[in-house]
């Protein structure tokens, strides 16, 4: 709204200007207007006076959602922006999808470790009848530790024979300041036994001793407590313990896990 700036108008000008229903240009020389001449910052004032009590009367509103969309549609800002070129994908290991596919579920994180763990080239092992047999059992076995929440906290895959697990953090809870976790095997109707420090933020590969090896088994189980960052102090849980998993293999892989901690164990006593 715009009046012509003639004299008889100054006066609803400046009402105006006190409204806020100018425009911009027009309201810019009505501001130049009262800081040069006293007449027009004397009018602007006194409209103030008069105007400015009414809104004090009127309650405030909040706008329906379909204004905001209105007003983000007038001013596009929500028009689609040009596609971004499309970069040469570098491999699967930088395959967001695929990761964020993987991490729907533990059981599928427990799965996959175990087939990278299957293509990683074997170690020198000593030649026995037991380790170039075809007819060996695969040597693998599985954990999903669950918190009370029902939430998976690790998965644990164990390479038998390497004689050695890999712990994975999915989604552990918080932990108090100055506090770990640590990993217990505990075997059916046996007292919990300490296996490891594990991380919350990283992977930890943990090497088995062959007296833990020959414990592992479907009958067996892992915990997780809440331990100081060193380790439990006594050589049992000290602190709640907030995980569980059973382990998962087969009648033929615990007897397979039996026979490759013999023959560590031997080979240890062996080099001694």
């Amino acid at each position: 709204m715009n009046t012509p700036a003639d004299e008889g108008n100054d006066n609803l000008r400046y009402a105006e200007y006190v409204l806020g229903v100018l425009d911009a240009d027009a309201r810019a020389a009505v501001a130049q207007e009262v800081q040069t001449t006293d007449e027009a910052a004397a009018a602007v004032a006194l409209w103030q006076r008069r105007l400015m009590p009414l809104s004090e009367q009127i309650a405030s509103v909040t706008p329906a959602p379909y204004v905001w969309a209105r007003i983000r549609d007038d001013l596009r800002l929500d028009a689609p922006t040009a596609a971004a070129p499309r970069r040469e994908s570098k491999g699967l290991w930088n395959n967001l999808a695929l990761w964020h596919w993987l991490g729907i579920g533990a059981t599928a994180v427990a799965v996959a470790l175990l087939a990278v763990v299957v293509t990683l080239p074997r170690e020198n092992m000593p030649a026995t009848a037991e380790t170039s047999s075809p007819k060996a059992p695969a040597g693998y076995m599985v954990s999903t530790i669950q918190q009370d929440s029902g939430v998976t906290g690790w998965t644990a895959t164990m390479d038998l024979d390497r004689a050695r697990m890999i712990v994975v953090p999915a989604a552990p809870s918080a932990l108090p300041s100055g506090k770990a976790p640590e990993l217990w095997l505990i075997p059916a109707g046996g007292k919990p036994i300490s296996v490891a420090m594990i991380k919350r933020d990283a992977p930890t590969t943990i090497a088995l001793e062959p007296s833990l090896l020959a414990k592992l088994g479907p009958t067996a189980a892992l915990a997780v407590s809440v331990e100081p960052v060193g380790g439990s102090p006594t050589g049992q849980p000290t602190g709640a313990v907030i995980a569980r998993g059973a382990i998962s293999g087969s009648p033929e892989t615990h007897d397979h896990v039996v026979r490759v901690a013999a023959i560590n164990a031997a080979a240890a006593r062996k080099s001694v």
